[in-house]
This record gives C-alpha cells, sequence and structure tokens, in this order.
C-alpha cells in the first residue's frame, strides 16, 4: 500500500513540476515554488515542507493530505483524492501524455470561467457563452483586453493554447496563440 501511496506521491511532484515547467532541485527551486502556489492559490505552504513531499530533505515524514491537496489544486485538480482518482494501476490516463484536457462544449455551461496562466506571469480570465465562445474578462500582461471574443474548442493543460477568430475592438478577426513557450495552465471556476 505504501508504494503505491509513494508513486501517486511522486506522479503529483512530476505534474507539478510540469505545471510549473521546472524541476525541483535547488532549494531557490522549492522558494520558487512556494511563491508560484502563493499567487495562484492564495495558500501558504512551506518550502521545507515542499521539500520533505519532494524527498530533498532526508527526514522519514508522511506529509499531511492538506500539503498534498495544495499541490493538487496547484496542478489544477480539486484535491489530492482527485488527482489519485485520476491515476490507474501504474499507468498515467491516456489524457496525461498531452496533459490535462478540457473539452470545452462537453464539460462547460454558460457562465462558467476560466483562468488561464502562461509565462512570463500571464494570467488571464475568460468567461465561457457557450458553443466554444469566450469572452476575456480580464487579463494581465497579455495582449488579450477585456471584452475581446475568441472560439477555442479544447484547452490542454502544458500545451499552446490556440484562438480562433479572435475578436478585439476595430480590428479583424485572427488567430492567437497563447503560451508558445511551455505552454499554459488552466483552472475552472464555476
Amino acid at each position: 500500500m505504501t508504494e503505491k501511496l509513494d508513486l501517486q506521491r511522486r506522479r503529483l511532484c512530476e505534474t507539478v513540476e510540469k505545471v510549473l515547467d521546472q524541476k525541483m532541485r535547488t532549494p531557490k527551486d522549492f522558494d520558487f515554488l512556494r511563491d508560484q502556489i502563493y499567487q495562484k492559490l492564495n495558500v501558504l505552504i512551506s518550502s521545507t515542507t515542499l521539500k520533505r513531499i519532494w524527498g530533498y530533505l532526508s527526514e522519514e515524514s508522511t506529509p499531511r493530505d492538506s500539503s498534498l491537496s495544495v499541490l493538487a489544486r496547484f496542478a489544477g485538480y480539486a484535491d489530492y483524492e482527485s488527482f489519485c482518482n485520476r491515476q490507474s494501476d501504474g499507468e498515467l490516463p491516456s489524457d496525461s501524455i498531452l496533459g490535462r484536457c478540457l473539452h470545452v462544449t462537453e464539460e462547460l455551461a454558460v457562465g462558467d470561467r476560466v483562468i488561464l496562466r502562461w509565462n512570463p506571469l500571464r494570467v488571464c480570465v475568460i468567461e465561457y457563452l457557450g458553443s466554444a465562445q469566450f469572452r476575456v474578462l480580464s487579463s494581465e500582461m497579455t495582449r488579450l483586453q477585456p471584452g475581446d471574443t475568441f472560439f477555442c474548442a479544447t484547452i490542454i493543460e502544458g500545451e499552446p493554447l490556440y484562438l480562433d477568430r479572435l475578436c478585439q475592438e476595430g480590428r479583424p478577426p485572427v488567430g492567437y496563440v497563447c503560451g508558445k513557450k511551455g505552454g499554459i495552465s488552466y483552472e475552472v471556476i464555476r
């Protein structure tokens, strides 16, 4: 049983590193992750706790489910249990090859919001309008502006996001790519 728990914890760490687009190798890496978690979730988890979870410290300890849930939420899951439920016996689900995938027309309802993040420090909140169409509600450090609309049928964690028919005031519709380097992460808010 502990082997399975260790495997799930290791997979969670790998998933977090993929979302962060950075391996955890040095104390500064763990400080960076701590800061990113706080920025994204407004939850403080200590660098020491993160080091223990990754096995960077040689102490024998079992991380709390609450700490693992914070990491799972950072990676886009509801909690640690939800992350574990997505894992099968020793194999990643098939959609993990490309990363977590959101099939817009099947999984979103009109009015649902999605927070998109990509490097360097870009954040955009979009609202689903139905029929694969979105409206930008807010954006930070990106060319997308509140009120812009676009079409997108699939959002894949860790991959670039391709926006179709991006309409910005006074301009003809164009294609636009978010997260060309390192892809995007997303969080659905219902």
